[in-house]
């Protein structure tokens, strides 16, 4: 997690609830307006399974925008990037918002209508009826789908309309009053070009690796948590500005078994090669084959919760296991952190507690976020 004190700097009047930093509650700021919300972090502090809440109002202005929320959501790596990216979403529809209420004058369709003609009308996915919300669909040069939707206010063409796309990092236009929409095409078009070898890399690891998460990765996702073993993974944070070199690794897993890993990863990062493929360096740096989707499948590596009984809890997979070698339970880190805590030998130092396993009795260490190598 990032520093309370970013948080505060970002939305001052957004207050943490709880000690452990996994509640906070007050207001996001916006064209001088004070919305309330309250978010809601779970024990490892994975904000894909945040729960926001809000008021009625500003519900109602986000509403449209869920799809993009969800996205960064996935791709914000602390609750401090999203408060920046929801902000900016905030900005934009409830410039919208405002817009919707101005009349468009006639050269305003007589503009977009020609503009869309330039572009062409084989490049539009959608258009909504009243001419402010434009879809483009576009294929790259490895011929992957992409969209990218345009918020357009009254003054269009004097000033840029909003683009919404799944990226992994930052789209931002350069716009004149003269320009027009093939000139947001094709800086689109540049932009997906600039990204093929990230997504050509996170797509090889989808398609020969079993991804225990997430289940469906959008184009933003730059993280893949990816099976080794039983109840053993890796998760992988990929720069999408540099998809070549070594990506950021965690694992998670009995000590015993992913403690020979971190090892041989500390000693063979110099053979890292950005010439080949990142999923055949991760293989020649751990020195093994990941399990194959043409032999094996999900279910081999998707084990339940020893406590809850399921595999899949609010979004999350267990990622926490047994260290005794004849247990190897794997666990839902907030299930075992709720049956530590009911436990009376149980005790807690800050953010670690200390008990028993369910199901050997062996002693277990449990830390409230993953820990990094």
């Amino acid at each position: 997690m990032t520093g309370s004190g970013a948080l505060l700097r970002q939305c001052p009047l957004l207050l943490p609830q709880n000690r452990e930093g996994t509640a906070y509650e007050g207001f996001v700021t916006a064209q001088g307006r004070d919305f309330h919300i309250r978010i809601l972090l779970p024990m490892d502090f994975q904000l894909k399974n945040a729960r926001i809440e809000c008021s009625w109002h500003l519900k109602k202005i986000l509403r449209g925008y869920q799809h993009i929320l969800k996205q960064r959501l996935h791709s914000c790596p602390d609750l401090v990037s999203f408060m920046v990216e929801l902000k900016t979403i905030l900005e934009i529809a409830l410039k919208n918002t405002q817009d919707l209420h101005i009349p468009r004058p006639p050269e305003y369709y007589s503009c977009l209508v020609r503009d869309l003609e330039i572009l062409g009308w084989n490049k539009v996915a959608y258009v909504d009826t009243g001419l402010t919300t434009i879809k483009l669909k576009a294929e790259d040069s490895c011929g992957r789908q992409h969209l990218m939707t345009l918020k357009l206010n009254a003054k269009y063409p004097t000033e840029p309309p909003d683009c919404l796309v799944d990226f992994p990092v930052q789209f931002a236009i350069s716009w004149m009053p003269q320009n027009s929409l093939i000139d947001i095409y094709n800086q689109f078009l540049a932009a997906l070009e600039s990204l093929k070898e990230f997504w050509n890399a996170v797509d090889e690891v989808d398609g020969k690796t079993w991804v225990l998460e997430p289940e469906n990765p959008t184009r933003s996702a730059t993280t893949r948590k990816i099976a080794i073993g039983n109840n053993v993974s890796v998760t992988i944070e990929v720069d999408p500005l540099h998809p070549s070199m070594l990506p950021e690794c965690y694992f998670l897993g009995a000590d015993h078994v992913v403690n020979p890993l971190r090892i041989k990863l500390n000693n063979n990062m110099h053979l890292w090669d950005p010439e080949i493929s990142l999923l055949q360096n991760l293989k020649d740096l751990l020195e093994i084959d990941f399990p194959s989707r043409a032999v094996l499948e999900k279910s081999d590596f998707a084990k339940d919760c020893g406590i809850c009984y399921a595999y899949r809890l609010n979004g999350t997979t267990p990622d926490q296991v047994c260290d005794d070698p004849r247990c190897g339970q794997p666990f839902h880190q907030a299930c075992l952190y709720e049956w530590l805590q009911s436990l009376p030998s149980s005790r807690q130092s800050f953010n670690v507690i200390f008990g028993e396993c369910p199901y050997c009795n062996k002693p277990l260490t449990l830390k409230s976020s993953v820990k990094k190598l």
